[in-house]
């Protein structure tokens, strides 16, 4: 049950969304609270694609002890920095992605 909303979290991050916030403000106004000002503001959050690839790789994360998760950790970082490292920040020749 944990785990399924676990991975619902991590598909929610990898698709991206969106999200409402509202601020309210009060003041006093004849010895009651009143609402002065009221801000909604939406905010979009873009698509992981840590998350999408986590969510691709399908790999059992949850079973990897502390030593495990830090060597997978430094192992992404190396082959991120081959990719973007490399001049081409991570483009093809053509310009398309790699």
């Amino acid at each position: 049950m944990q785990e399924d909303k676990l991975k619902d979290a991590v598909l929610k991050v990898a698709l991206g969304f969106s999200l409402e916030e509202v601020t309210e403000e009060y003041g006093v106004e004849d010895g009651e609270l009143k609402l002065v000002k009221r801000k909604e503001t939406r905010k979009d959050i873009p698509p992981d694609l840590k998350a999408a690839k986590l969510l691709l790789e399908e790999k059992d994360y949850a079973a990897l002890s502390d030593e495990e998760l830090e060597q997978e950790r430094q192992r992404l970082l190396l082959k991120w920095k081959e990719i973007y490292d490399d001049g081409t920040n991570g483009t093809d020749k053509e310009g398309g992605k790699t």
